[in-house]
């Protein structure tokens, strides 16, 4: 085991943030996409999130900063992980075949209004290609998280917010900092502090 090694992941990972930092439109594409959950909160609607492996663990991670807090007490606010609920997931599974397991959720628990966030780093995981398809098909908007490439996904979601990484650990910690980061502006929008 070598102390480097960790240096070395540190160092990769700080050029990564610096190059998220330097990258315009993916700032301004993660407001955006901030703007469109408080638009649908502040109508009624929710957020649905879906994602595999690590990107099940984000999906996961941003609904339970919504629905508890982020930096502060407040209200929560409705956010649902597709990826949770194993009885669900395994009769989908079994019904139908995993390829259909977020988007047979979508079809249940989507309504026009809603908001669904798309996590897969290739962004061609089959089954969350199908839930933004299903997702679209009822009216949804759809925000996706890839790496740079955006995959399929690229072509189907509204607004599809690419790490400019190859490294699909990398792609990872990128999509930790841009959810983090949208957690805080819906939760500031929605509720925001007086000032002190």
């Amino acid at each position: 085991m070598s102390a480097n090694l960790v240096k070395a992941a540190i160092e990769d990972t700080a050029r990564l943030l610096d190059r998220m930092a330097a990258d315009a439109a993916l700032c301004a594409g993660a407001a955006r996409a901030a703007e469109i959950v408080v638009e649908a909160l502040r109508a009624g609607h929710k957020l649905l999130l879906c994602g595999n492996g690590g990107s099940a663990a984000d999906a996961q991670h941003w609904a339970g900063e919504l629905v508890s807090r982020f930096h502060y007490d407040r209200p929560g606010l409705p956010a649902i992980a597709l990826t949770t609920d194993t009885s669900i997931l395994t009769a989908i599974g079994n019904d139908y075949g995993y390829d259909r397991s977020f988007a047979r959720q979508v079809e249940a628990l989507g309504q026009q209004g809603d908001v669904l966030f798309a996590i897969s780093t290739s962004g061609n995981s089959k089954n969350v290609v199908a839930a933004i398809e299903a997702a679209r098909a009822c009216g949804m908007p759809v925000v996706g998280f890839t790496g740079e490439g955006g995959g399929t996904m690229a072509g189907l979601c509204d607004l599809c917010l690419r790490i400019p990484s190859a490294s699909t650990p990398r792609i990872q910690e990128g999509h930790e900092v841009l959810g983090h980061a949208i957690c805080a502006m819906i939760e500031a929008t929605m509720f925001p502090r007086p000032a002190a």
